[in-house]
């Protein structure tokens, strides 16, 4: 079988392809010209320093390896010097820029310091490569080395740039996470190097792709921390699916949520493997696995409602939505969409060329307002941006986030309930990045760094997912390590698994560490494909849905278990099947929110002297605090008076005193009024009264 990291180097290796072919054009390759200047400084005072190198006409062989090797002729080194003051990298980082005229070509870059150890790097399909690293004083080498050259020149900046402003962080209360690991006996529980993870939200069950394995998670939300009840539900010759089980160059899962129809892909070249169950796994049905002319790497499948637009807008069978599979090819990217269901496909239609963005791409996502379809991209133009189309997959857009900088990860989206998209990433420094747009990606705003609060320098992994329109989460690996974490003999770092939460429509983000005991990894984290060697158990993403009452679930592989997490032994590269399921707060449907309920408990009235004094109390029963609560008294229907303003945290209560009043001879209605004016939104508004009869 063909390692599911296949996809990395599949991708370097189609520009190599591309690169081959000019370079028998081009005859023998030319010495490459050397640097122009040779070197330069960057300061306070003197912020830039640029050069220009090439023509390069014949690729550097290491670079196939992930290596740095510099062989004569065949790369260019340029001597870069900073020179900063104490202090200047609170406020400043240094950017390194190397770009080409011609986007088909590829070129790695890599910034050694002066023991000639990597600092950071940059080496993906992006144009320009970009590195951000501290600002530190120091002699550096800018290493340019030659992928898929195709005779292009290079350009290269070195700039001192003002660190991005940032929001100061949420206030709201942080969600909590459990952790939920496959049984030992599933045969794939320790071979999930890329999950795919779907909630049904008909039926409730989580849905865990593990390689050839599906797993069915079942919850029981009775007690805290919620249980689960493992199944597998595999797809199997036996079950109906005649393909499951036995090869793939890449495991994809999907399960739509509101038809709760679970989808298994295995790549297979310019299609996949592909079954489907209505049934939560108990049978399989085939599916043609993906459309004509579909790509030969790193296949994503999702699907949602129709788009009233383009061409066979309108469903062709009794399944309600749409499919799409979307893919990569030799020198562009792909997406075929169903309107069976997933039974069959339309031809592939061209996402994007290797002239507007690289070739892998994120996992497809469709609008649930109105079926907008969207495929995210770490590098078009050194940004990150999405693949846009609005009818159906007959046409395509690339709308980029200007902010945002190319990054090694597959960035994620999560769309809310009226379009809202949350476009999570890794950006070029390795931090933790989301920026909103509510123009369909047209435009971007509110791009922040989402693990500053907590120190995080590295990232991998983002996977997002949305809810109400104004909520959506962002899931990654991070570590607060800072340095070069691809460095296996020198990255030190310790990797958790972190989710933040927007719950104001990305203005602000609450960032919470849910496996602060229990780290995901020790050491370093590639992402440079089988060009990593033994330094590859977890492999290209992770995923994240959100159940049917917005509970955020994160699908991962946890690489560090046994003696490695618990007593902080050595890397033992697992990589367990493994889900985060949140506990506590709010989710991302408002309606399933802790409220507070308010309600008097008891109200009684004394007399004093000539006046008649009433007391109550007033409990809070919900799940969460309440502040702001009055309570008034009414006497035969009239306003008499309405106590100062109190907070009550959930299951307590206070004793509430009012002024005495005077009372005619006869009976009186006496009431009590908890929030008389409706200030506070509660889980249960019809028990705010309670009412006695006084006599006198």
């Amino acid at each position: 079988m063909v390692s599911p990291a296949f996809d990395r180097t599949h991708r370097r290796g189609l520009v190599g392809l591309l690169a081959a072919c000019v370079v028998g054009t081009l005859g023998v390759a030319a010495p490459a010209l050397a640097a122009t200047p040779g070197s330069g400084t960057v300061s306070g005072t003197s912020t830039t320093t640029s050069w220009t190198a090439g023509p390069f006409a014949a690729p550097n062989v290491t670079g196939a390896t992930g290596a740095v090797t510099c062989q004569p002729q065949l790369c260019d080194d340029f001597a870069l010097h900073v020179a900063t003051p104490t202090g200047y990298g609170d406020t400043h980082q240094l950017t390194v820029k190397v770009g080409w005229a011609n986007a088909a070509a590829d070129f790695d870059v890599y910034l050694l310091d002066g023991t000639g150890a990597v600092v950071a790097s940059s080496a993906s399909s992006a144009d320009p490569e970009v590195i951000v690293v501290p600002p530190t004083s120091g002699d550096y080498t800018v290493r340019v080395v030659p992928y898929a050259p195709l005779g292009e020149s290079v350009t290269g900046t070195a700039t001192l740039t003002d660190l991005p402003a940032n929001p100061a962080p949420s206030t709201a209360t942080p969600p909590t996470f459990s952790q939920y690991g496959a049984p030992q006996s599933f045969a794939r529980a320790h071979d999930a190097g890329e999950p795919s993870i779907g909630s049904s939200h008909r039926t409730g069950s989580t849905f865990y792709q593990a390689l050839y394995d599906t797993y069915k998670a079942t919850w029981d939300d009775s007690v805290t921390p919620s249980k689960v009840t493992w199944s597998d539900v595999s797809a199997t010759p036996a079950k109906g699916c005649a393909t499951g089980g036995s090869t793939s160059l890449d495991p994809i899962g999907f399960t739509d949520p509101t038809t709760g129809r679970v989808f298994e892909s295995q790549l297979a070249g310019k299609t996949s493997l592909m079954c489907y169950s209505d049934d939560e796994g108990a049978s399989w049905s085939p599916s043609q696995g993906g459309g004509l002319n579909s790509g030969v790497d790193h296949q994503t499948v999702g699907g949602g409602r129709h788009s009233p637009n383009g061409i066979g807008a309108l469903p062709t069978s009794s399944y309600a939505n749409a499919v799409y599979y979307c893919s990569q090819d030799i020198a562009d990217a792909n997406c075929a969409s169903s309107h069976d269901g997933g039974v069959t496909f339309g031809p592939a239609v061209p996402m994007y060329s290797l002239l507007d963005c690289g070739g892998l791409h994120g996992h497809v996502k469709v609008a649930p307002n109105d079926g907008t379809v969207y495929v995210p991209n770490k590098s078009c133009g050194g940004n990150q941006a999405v693949a846009v189309s609005e009818d159906g997959g007959t046409t395509w857009s690339v709308r980029k986030d200007p902010a945002s900088t190319a990054g090694d990860s597959d960035p994620s989206v999560g769309i809310g309930a009226k379009g809202t998209v949350y476009m999570g990433y890794q950006a070029a420094d390795g931090t933790p990045r989301v920026a909103v747009s509510r123009d369909k990606g047209k435009t971007w705003t509110d791009d922040q760094n989402v693990g500053a609060a907590l120190g995080i320098h590295n990232t991998v992994f983002p996977a997002v997912v949305a809810g109400d329109d104004d909520r959506a989460s962002f899931a990654f690996i991070g570590t607060t390590t800072p340095g070069n974490y691809q460095d296996a003999a020198t990255f030190k770092g310790e990797w958790h698994l972190y989710v933040s939460t927007t719950y104001d429509g990305g203005k602000s983000w609450v960032t919470v560490d849910t496996t602060p005991t229990d780290p995901v990894q020790r050491g370093s984290i590639c992402t440079g494909g089988t060009t990593c060697g033994n330094d590859r158990n977890l492999l290209d993403f992770m995923d994240a849905t959100v159940d049917r009452t917005g509970r955020v679930e994160v699908g991962y592989a946890d690489g560090c278990t046994g003696a490695c997490a618990q007593g902080g032994g050595a890397q033992n590269f697992d990589a367990y099947a493994t889900v985060a399921r949140q506990q506590s707060g709010n989710t991302l449907y408002a309606a399933f929110d802790a409220q507070p309920n308010l309600t008097p408990t008891a109200l009684s009235m004394a007399k004093t002297g000539g006046l008649y004094a009433a007391t109550a109390t007033v409990a809070n029963t919900g799940n969460a605090p309440a502040s702001g609560v009055a309570t008034r008294l009414l006497v035969d229907g009239v306003n008499v008076a309405t106590s100062a303003p109190l907070a009550l945290p959930a299951g307590s209560s206070s004793v509430v005193k009012f002024p005495g009043v005077r009372l005619g001879k006869g009976t009186h209605t006496v009431v009590v009024v908890a929030d008389p004016d409706g200030h506070v939104k509660e889980s249960n508004e019809a028990d705010n009264r309670r009412q006695i009869q006084v006599t006198r």
